[in-house]
């Protein structure tokens, strides 16, 4: 399993933005990555996902045109940039990775798909 280490998760103001990265401790350049988000009482919802070839293969409605998932492979590293953030954005966001060595298909939408979880990093939305 990678391990993933998660940052940028801070304080920010209703329609801010953050740059959220995802450290991975070895070669990430078969593994689809994907950002999850649980709030308090509420289920783990799936933000994005995006496989190493760097094509989005799912966005999930809460984020869809706020949020942009991207991954560096030469820095083993990936990105959430959110913008326009709203209280109801507020959750722990982990980064989770998929290896996928040939390409082959996988639900992104299930936790289940996912070998390696980091611990997460909190945002906060408030004025």
């Amino acid at each position: 399993q990678v391990q993933l280490v998660e940052s940028g998760g801070e304080l920010v103001q209703p329609g801010g933005s953050l740059r959220l990265s995802c450290a991975a401790s070895e070669r990430i350049s078969e593994h689809a990555l994907a950002r999850w988000r649980q709030a308090l009482g509420k289920e783990r919802e799936c933000v994005a996902v995006i496989n190493w070839w760097g094509s989005i293969t799912d966005d999930a409605d809460p984020a869809k045109g706020r949020f942009t998932i991207s991954r560096d492979n030469a820095k083993n590293t990936g990105f959430l940039q959110m913008d326009s953030l709203k209280p109801d954005d507020a959750a722990g966001y982990s980064c989770t990775a998929h290896r996928t060595p040939f390409g082959e298909g996988f639900n992104g939408a299930d936790s289940q798909t996912y070998e390696s979880w980091g611990r997460g990093t909190q945002v906060i939305v408030s004025s």
